[in-house]
């Protein structure tokens, strides 16, 4: 675990960070994002000791990193940058072996490892392993930095704006690769970015920083839900929870309170609760358990109107969870061609209803307030 514990950072009079506190769980993948000059490279580097806190400390595993040996600490770390920090002189091979050469590790690990990563990084080792930085791509050496990075095993990797230069197809491959790389590795990621979309996309956590402070330290769907103040609304962008649906769970959008009724009540009764609440079904309960839906078509086609709301429902009902995505709701509703979709939870107790108009306008509201400014 890495810790921040009120960290401060001075350059003569200016500070640059004001009274950090937070920390990087173990196999978490965080990203730091703020804009330029909001000290988001400046917390990364104090991580490795490329830059010492004026005050505060940094614990990694409960250690004080600043009783440990600086060049230790750096070794049991991977680092990333923008401009890969490759060797010109040195091939591709050395390159990814040099620290695991220098650790003394066996000549056989060592070059399995480096094959290994080779292929985790998209780059095949027959090409590109006894080749040099200036005959690769920008795309190219930048895998060649990850799979450095990669290369001891360690427990911690730094990627500071590692893709921010390429060109986005690049990039977005690259974005892929870093996943899946993560998925197998399971380490402890800290990356910086000035780009939100970046940063959903990869980080379990997002840390906003706005002139040495943090703004807010969230997971992305809470961050997209629920910005902390304006400057994270505006730097986020109001409208990008659009931009990634899986986070658009069922609880968000569901109407909380549908109109239900007991099984027993008669379907003369349902009717005219319909009427006067204006809905064309019910949903049909005893002790806050959904049993059915009744719909105005079906208690109108009852010929006895005496008779027990529990007697014409339907009772084979589709639903769906709190935690359900719109993507699957609104594949569900589609493929089924249904227009009510209750939202039970695991007990099955009625939470809320989405409906075919509640949708439709969920949906419209991300144009309404557009078009309204």
């Amino acid at each position: 675990m890495i810790q921040f514990e009120h960290v401060f950072k001075k350059f003569k009079e200016h500070t640059v960070l004001s009274d950090l506190s937070f920390r990087i769980e173990d196999g978490r993948f965080v990203a730091i994002i703020g804009a330029s000059g909001c000290g988001k490279t400046t917390t990364l580097k104090m991580i490795n000791r490329l830059m010492n806190p004026t005050s505060g400390k940094i614990l990694i595993d409960g250690e004080d990193i600043a009783r440990k040996d600086v060049i230790q600490l750096r070794r049991g770390m991977g680092y990333v940058i923008q401009q890969t920090g490759l060797f010109p002189h040195l091939t591709v091979r050395s390159n990814i072996e040099m620290i695991p050469r220098v650790q003394r590790k066996k000549p056989k690990e060592i070059a399995e490892r480096t094959l290994e990563l080779m292929k985790m990084v998209g780059l095949d080792p027959g090409l590109y392993l006894d080749r040099y930085p200036t005959e690769l791509s920008g795309g190219q050496q930048q895998r060649v930095g990850v799979a450095r990075a990669f290369a001891t095993d360690p427990k911690i990797v730094l990627m500071d704006e590692p893709f921010s230069a390429l060109d986005p197809i690049t990039r977005e491959g690259l974005q892929d690769e870093l996943l899946n790389l993560q998925s197998k590795l399971n380490k402890t990621i800290v990356f910086v970015t000035h780009d939100m979309d970046e940063a959903i996309k990869l980080a379990d956590q997002i840390l906003i920083m706005d002139s040495g402070h943090i703004v807010q330290y969230d997971t992305p769907e809470n961050i997209l839900k629920n910005p902390a103040n304006e400057f994270v609304s505006r730097f986020v962008g109001r409208k990008r929870i659009w931009a990634s649906p899986d986070f658009i769970k069922a609880e968000d959008i569901m109407i909380e309170n549908p109109v239900t009724c007991f099984p027993s009540l008669s379907i003369f009764r349902c009717l005219e609760r319909m009427r006067s609440l204006k809905v064309d079904s019910l949903m049909v309960v005893e002790n806050g358990k959904l049993l059915g839906i009744l719909t105005a078509e079906q208690a109108l086609a009852a010929r006895d109107r005496s008779a027990k709301a529990e007697s014409v429902m339907t009772r084979e009902v589709l639903h769906v969870g709190p935690q359900e995505t719109i993507v699957d709701i609104l594949k569900l509703i589609n493929e089924n061609h249904i227009s009510n979709v209750p939202v039970l939870d695991d007990s099955g107790t009625l939470r809320g209803l989405i409906t075919r108009s509640s949708l439709v306008a969920t949906l419209s509201s991300q144009f309404v307030e557009t078009e309204a400014k």
